[in-house]
């Protein structure tokens, strides 16, 4: 094989990586008509894979588009409005290789209650000792739409993750979870939902009993080896998905 054709055979098995991505995701809740899920290119790579404007469970690879680390294509079809998410991290993070956004369900209530998303599970030690959460009002005003338009809140977002977070909340819009790989990210957006379930459930019944960052450091090392086996599963189911 000749390194071209090695090169098309990278870019196209990266694409059929994303879109099972994206099918994942949605059909485990975590997106549903909106969100998005990025990959770099490759390790280093100064450019990122990211769908077109499209709802994640109909991607498919030709709807991939391949985006520097300003959030700019020469693909013409129309971007995601929040590709400035995913390029900021990639700028701001080299060690970050997938970044997911998403709007989840049971995530959301923890963008704008006191109580901080915690990790109260062994599957989401990666929370750390509790999730950081972008006010986006402090950097941008009072009127904005909550949505991440340009390079400069990218930025901001980008620095409210910090070096050490894997999650960040969005106050009033959603989360981004990121991972060294694309597997690793969408296993950590699938467990930062549970999670979030999870705590409501056991702080509607009283106080619960959080992860000491000792726990949430082992559990996140034992977790590591155990993300293929975690997505071959949720592969099998979303395979079968009427939607997708």
């Amino acid at each position: 094989m000749s390194y071209e054709e090695q090169l098309n055979t990278d870019a196209h098995n990266s694409k059929k990586l994303l879109v099972n991505a994206n099918h994942i995701l949605y059909a485990q809740g975590v997106l549903d008509a909106f969100g998005h899920v990025s990959m770099r290119c490759g390790p280093d790579s100064e450019a990122f894979y990211l769908s077109r404007n499209i709802a994640p469970a109909l991607v498919q690879a030709e709807d991939v588009q391949v985006f520097d680390l300003e959030g700019v294509t020469t693909d013409t079809r129309r971007p995601y409005l929040e590709r400035y998410i995913h390029a900021a991290i990639y700028r701001a993070r080299p060690d970050v290789g997938a970044v997911v956004h998403s709007h989840s369900l049971n995530v959301i209530p923890y963008t704008v209650a006191e109580q901080p998303l915690r990790p109260i599970m062994h599957m989401a030690g990666f929370l750390g000792e509790e999730v950081p959460v972008f006010e986006i009002r402090e950097r941008s005003g009072q009127e904005t739409d909550l949505l991440i338009r340009n390079n400069v809140q990218g930025d901001e977002l980008a620095d409210a993750l910090g070096k050490n977070s894997t999650v960040l909340l969005m106050r009033g819009h959603g989360s981004v979870a990121t991972g060294k790989d694309v597997k690793e990210a969408v296993f950590n957006a699938i467990y930062t939902e549970v999670n979030a379930e999870i705590q409501a459930r056991s702080e509607s019944l009283g106080r619960p009993v959080y992860l000491t960052p000792g726990e949430a450091k082992a559990a996140k090392e034992t977790n590591a080896s155990q993300i293929d086996r975690a997505w071959a599963f949720w592969l099998s189911n979303a395979v079968g998905h009427p939607h997708v």
